[in-house]
């Protein structure tokens, strides 16, 4: 079923911190975007990092961007980051940041793209071939896929490579047509799973456009699979307050696409970032899709724009136009999304924060998970431009006490004649606890 979301503005749009932002912006003569919120924020380091990659021949082209935390179910020194590098697959990494294991994207084949892996999450529990296994969920954006792995939580202990590819070879594209179709791209994208009375899901967003998919999990004899449950379609447009419509800047005949997602699965809630818009807190069970409300908006929302193809950046956008009515902390875009429960657990209590990317600003931003109330920022040491970040609150490894945050780092140390340099960064979580949330 494909449908539209009735939109219902959430009250925290009416916060001091939103009222003050629109004043401060509406007040503002300077063409040039108002000063970063990342000017003061707590600055925590990184404990350690993942081998750089380079987007280049000779790396593959290989370009770092979602992570996700597995925990082992008997030792936490023993856990994994599992981390997806577009064109040149995945890697797996240890809690030291050493590589464990690589896995390459799919070739091409026939009228079959080459694969890229996108987004990548973690299903506990699932049962394939009559053995109980985690499972490493990735989007397969150049195939229009989702593909699934099985954790070998005893190859991890041993250092043995613990991913092993359970996909059904008969699984369906997940938006276009057919294979041929997945070449236009608007394909699938952003990912999050969960698991929802017994039965398990994944939420797969739709690149350049604004639609979202909900998956289940299926067995198929040793294999997994999976089938449509609901899809549905966020806003392209806004109306603002002083009547006019909106829509941010996009590439001609592209939608504001989500990436980064999370399920609150306690509280039948996905958190979505759509990337020039702001963050979304929308109604899903296993059954589909419910209302939504915005939690946040990007502080470019409703500034007037130009097109131009010709420069670096080719949204041009006039802020000595802004209407003042975007927030004070994203800064577009919108990138990764995670849940941090206070118990640490997927199924745990209601307390905790929801953790966006403000990619635009290189911080970290932290929501209340009860009411949707800002939290407060921060940034990690030697990071920038992060899309995908995942975090586990509860003791994992030697170094993670209180627990583990890994981000991706848009700007790795370079390399003398390489390509682009991405990888990703683990923080202590309790670091974060300490600087930002006064725990």
């Amino acid at each position: 079923m494909i449908r539209p979301l009735s939109v219902v503005c959430a009250s925290v749009l009416a916060s001091p911190l939103l009222l003050a932002g629109a004043a401060a912006h509406a007040a503002s003569a300077a063409p040039a975007a108002p000063s970063s919120p990342a000017d003061g924020v707590p600055v925590v380091e990184a404990e350690d990092r993942t081998p750089t990659v380079y987007d280049d021949e000779e790396g593959g082209e290989a370009d770092a961007d979602d992570p996700a935390v597995w925990v082992h179910p008997d030792d936490g020194d023993d856990g994994l980051v599992i981390g997806t590098l577009k064109n040149a697959g995945l890697d797996v990494y240890d809690l030291d940041g050493d590589l464990v294991q690589h896995i390459g994207a799919p070739a091409a084949e026939g009228d079959r793209p080459a694969g890229r892996f996108n987004n990548v999450d973690i299903v506990r529990g699932f049962t394939v071939g009559g053995r109980t296994t985690d499972l490493a969920v990735v989007s397969d954006r150049g195939q229009d896929r989702m593909l699934l792995f099985a954790i070998d939580a005893d190859a991890a202990a041993d250092g043995r490579p613990p991913l092993r590819e359970v996909t059904d070879p008969g699984v369906p594209t997940v938006f276009s047509a057919d294979d041929a179709g997945a070449a236009d791209e608007r394909t699938a994208y952003g990912l999050t799973a969960f698991t929802d009375g017994g039965a398990s899901y994944a939420v797969v967003s739709r690149a350049d456009e604004t639609t979202l998919a909900l998956l289940r999990l299926t067995a198929s004899g040793g294999g997994v699979g999976y089938e449509h449950v609901d899809t549905v379609d966020l806003p392209s447009s806004f109306a603002l307050s002083d009547g006019t419509e909106w829509a941010p800047c996009t590439d001609p005949d592209e939608r504001p696409h989500v990436e980064g997602m999370v399920v609150d699965v306690s509280a039948g809630a996905l958190y979505a970032g759509q990337e020039a818009v702001g963050l979304w807190r929308i109604g899903l069970t296993g059954s589909g899709f419910g209302e939504t409300e915005q939690v946040d908006r990007v502080r470019s929302y409703g500034v007037p724009w130009t097109y131009d193809a010709d420069l670096d950046e080719e949204c041009v956008l006039d802020w000595n136009a802004d209407p003042g009515e975007g927030g004070d902390v994203l800064t577009a875009d919108v990138e990764g999304v995670t849940l941090q429960r206070e118990d640490g657990r997927r199924g745990g209590d209601e307390e905790g924060h929801v953790i966006a990317s403000s990619q635009g600003s290189d911080t970290f931003a932290l929501y209340d998970r009860e009411d949707g109330a800002y939290a407060g920022s921060f940034s990690v040491e030697g990071v920038e431009h992060t899309d995908g970040l995942d975090v586990v609150s509860r003791p994992v490894g030697d170094d993670y006490d209180e627990g583990i945050l890994v981000v991706q780092d848009g700007e790795a140390e370079p390399a003398p004649g390489r390509g682009d340099a991405t990888g990703f960064a683990y923080v202590e979580w309790e670091d974060v606890a300490e600087d930002v949330l006064d725990d």
